[in-house]
C-alpha cells in the first residue's frame, strides 16, 4: 500500500495512492485515525487496506498538495556518512566510523514532493542530498538486530537539504546547516513493507535537471538498516511513525570542484525504482 497525506481545503488528511489518484482514508476507516502517525500506532495497516479494497480515487495526484507522509514523528533521525566512498569524500585520511554519524532535523525543515524547496536568503550554498528513509512501525528498545526488520512499517524517500556554509557555524555539530525551514522533503508516500521488502536491495539515484549526480545501491551501505534500527533503540526508544533517513551516496553538490550549489528554478529528483519519485523545484526565500 502507498500511504500519503495531503492537504484539501486547507484540511491534512491521508489515503492510498492508486492507479488514477488517490482514495481518501480519513473519514472511510471503521476506527478515526486523525493521521498516518495514529493509524501506524495502531497497527491498523489492515483497516485501511480494507477501506480502500475496490474503491474509486477521489481525487487526481498532481491536484493535491502533497505533505510529508508523516507529519508529526516523534523522531527524525538522519544518519551520515553511510554509502561505500564517502568516508573518503572528506578527504581526512580517517578510518571508516565504527557507528553511525547521527544528527536530528525537525519537520519545519521538510516539505513535501511537488512543493518548493526553499533556498535561504543567507546563504547560497543549498545542496542536496537524496536519501532512503524507514518508517517504524513497531516501537521498542533494544530491538535486537535480527528482530529488526519486524519494526519498520514501510519505506519513503528524502532530500536532505543542506546550507553547507552553516554546517560548521558551532563546534561540533551540524544542526543549524541541517534545519533550515523547507531545506529539505520527504515522499511522495510510504510504501508499505508487506509491498515493499526493505531487506532490499534498493536503489537511489538522485538529478538536478535531468542530469545524474548521484546513484547507489543498498547492497553498498555500510550500516544496513536493520543495524541502524537496532543501536537507535539501544538508547533512545523508537515509536510508531519516526523517520530515519538513511545516509546519501558521494557525488552531493559539494562535493564537485567547483562545487554545484542549487539556484532557483532549478528541479531536484530523488529516485528508487520500487517507490517512485520524490520531486522539488527550488525557490527563493520570501
Amino acid at each position: 500500500m502507498r500511504l500519503v497525506s495531503y492537504l484539501l481545503d486547507g484540511e491534512p488528511r491521508y489515503g492510498a495512492a492508486v492507479e488514477g489518484g488517490v482514495i481518501d482514508l480519513t473519514r472511510r476507516i471503521g476506527r478515526d485515525f486523525s493521521d498516518v502517525r495514529a493509524l501506524i500506532a495502531a497497527n491498523a495497516l489492515a483497516d485501511a487496506q480494507e477501506a480502500a479494497a475496490g474503491q474509486k480515487p477521489d481525487y487526481a495526484l498532481d491536484k493535491l498538495v502533497l505533505l510529508p507522509p508523516v507529519l508529526a514523528p516523534e523522531k527524525l533521525w538522519c544518519i551520515g556518512v553511510n554509502y561505500a566512498e564517502r568516508n573518503a569524500e572528506y578527504k581526512d585520511n580517517s578510518d571508516l566510523p565504527k557507528y553511525p554519524s547521527l544528527f536530528v532535523r525537525s519537520m519545519s525543515s521538510m516539505t513535501g514532493s511537488g512543493q518548493p524547496l526553499e533556498k535561504p536568503k543567507v546563504s547560497d550554498q543549498l545542496d542536496y542530498e537524496g536519501e532512503l528513509v524507514i518508517v517504524i512501525g513497531q516501537g521498542g528498545r533494544h530491538i535486537p538486530r535480527e528482530q529488526a526488520w519486524s519494526h519498520i512499517f514501510g519505506m519513503t524517500l528524502c532530500n536532505e537539504g543542506t546550507i553547507r556554509d552553516w554546517l560548521r557555524h558551532g563546534k561540533f555539530n551540524v544542526t543549524q546547516g541541517k534545519n533550515f525551514d523547507r531545506s529539505g522533503s520527504i515522499g511522495p508516500w510510504i510504501v508499505t513493507s508487506d509491498e515493499l521488502d526493505p531487506r532490499g536491495p534498493h536503489d537511489i539515484t538522485t538529478r538536478v535537471n535531468g542530469e545524474v549526480r548521484q546513484q547507489d545501491t543498498t547492497e553498498r551501505l555500510m550500516f544496513p538498516f536493520d543495524f541502524i534500527v537496532s543501536y537507535l533503540s539501544t538508547f533512545a526508544t523508537l515509536k510508531p511513525g519516526d523517520m530515519i533517513v538513511t545516509g546519501t551516496p558521494t557525488g552531493a553538490g559539494a562535493r564537485f570542484d567547483p562545487p554545484r550549489w542549487l539556484k532557483v528554478g532549478d528541479v531536484v529528483e530523488v529516485e528508487s525504482s520500487r517507490i517512485g519519485v520524490l520531486r522539488n523545484t527550488v525557490a527563493a526565500e520570501q
